[in-house]
């Protein structure tokens, strides 16, 4: 069984060493352990204080793509490597190295697909209060999303098996670890969570200028993949309180006209209203329908990217059995 453990890095030169010492380079049950370095756009030593370290791989960017990018450009090497499993932590030894052996056991003994350290954000010192109770928040929504229930769902120290790996889908977008939960439930894959320790705060993240930027953003891509999965159903809902608005307005207006000696044309802005609340109403359930069935070619789609990958992998392989 092989093991690659993957670091994403943007100028980390100076807390580097400490992530790379810290990763154990014999576990129980795992034959190879192996280090990836994804440099993505630095222009500090971090190459450098890498292959110092004895690094075994490092992908390189020309210009800085982003975490979205060079963690879906880690995980594709990592598989063309020949990984059985694949955890991905940061560069700046925020988490504890030796909790590796305790996250992939789950996915070693055929227990989970995908494991997520759960760094137990109520209890980190310099967590302000706000942020704890945001993440702890944010978890909750997220595995209500993926009905699933995952602790720390903000967590970046997270191992995934091959078969998981392979399945799923690698966008360039700002996050990936709200977006991964999400789509292992709807995949009905198996998510679990271990505790795991984490190392005093050497700096600021540079992931977000602010917590309100973080949220934002995560409440978009929450949005962004749940409507990928369910759009029938939010935009049926949509359309079925706005068609309802205007059927109520409808029976007003009926009501006045019908059974009352008032004004009617006063009343002639409601029926205006009622027709373009029943017309977007409809139109949005529209939406959902050919949304759904956009999704649904999304859904075969990605099943012919899974048995390609599969198939070019196991390919890569061979080959590199046979020359061996």
């Amino acid at each position: 069984m092989k093991l690659i453990v993957q670091i994403p890095c943007l100028n980390e030169e100076k807390t580097l060493a400490a992530t790379i010492k810290d990763i154990p380079r014999k576990i129980e049950g795992v034959d190879c352990v192996e280090i990836l370095v994804i440099d993505d756009g630095c222009t500090d030593r971090t190459v450098e204080v890498a292959r110092e370290m004895g690094v075994e791989h490092i992908v390189r960017f020309a210009g800085n793509r982003g975490l979205g990018y060079a963690f879906a450009a880690g995980i594709d090497r990592c598989l063309m490597l020949g990984a059985d499993i694949i955890v991905n932590t940061d560069g700046d030894n925020q988490y504890v190295g030796s909790d590796i052996s305790k996250l992939i056991e789950p996915i070693r003994t055929g227990r989970a697909d995908i494991v997520i350290g759960d760094r137990q954000p109520d209890t980190i010192v310099h967590f302000s209060l706000l942020k704890k109770k945001l993440q702890t928040l944010g978890s909750r929504v997220v595995s209500r999303l993926a009905t699933l229930e995952v602790l720390d769902v903000a967590s970046g120290f997270r191992a995934y098996s091959r078969e998981a790996a392979m399945r799923l889908v690698y966008s360039s977008g700002f996050d990936h670890t709200v977006d991964h939960v999400i789509q292992a439930g709807r995949k009905r894959m198996s998510v679990r969570s271990v505790s795991i320790g984490t190392n005093k705060q050497f700096r600021e993240s540079r992931l977000f200028s602010s917590i309100w930027g973080f949220v934002l953003r995560s409440l978009g891509i929450m949005l962004r993949v749940y409507s990928s999965y369910q759009a029938l159903k939010i935009f049926t809902t949509a359309g079925l309180i706005t068609a309802s608005l205007g059927v109520l307005i409808g029976l007003r207006f009926l009501y006045i006209f019908l059974f009352t000696t008032a004004t009617r044309d006063l009343h002639i802005q409601s029926l205006i209203l009622v027709a373009i609340l029943l017309l977007a109403g409809f139109q949005m359930i529209l939406t959902g329908i050919v949304a759904d069935l956009i999704n649904s070619s999304r859904s075969l789609l990605e099943d012919v990217s899974y048995r390609h990958r599969r198939l070019e992998l196991t390919q890569i392989t061979d080959h590199r059995h046979d020359r061996e």
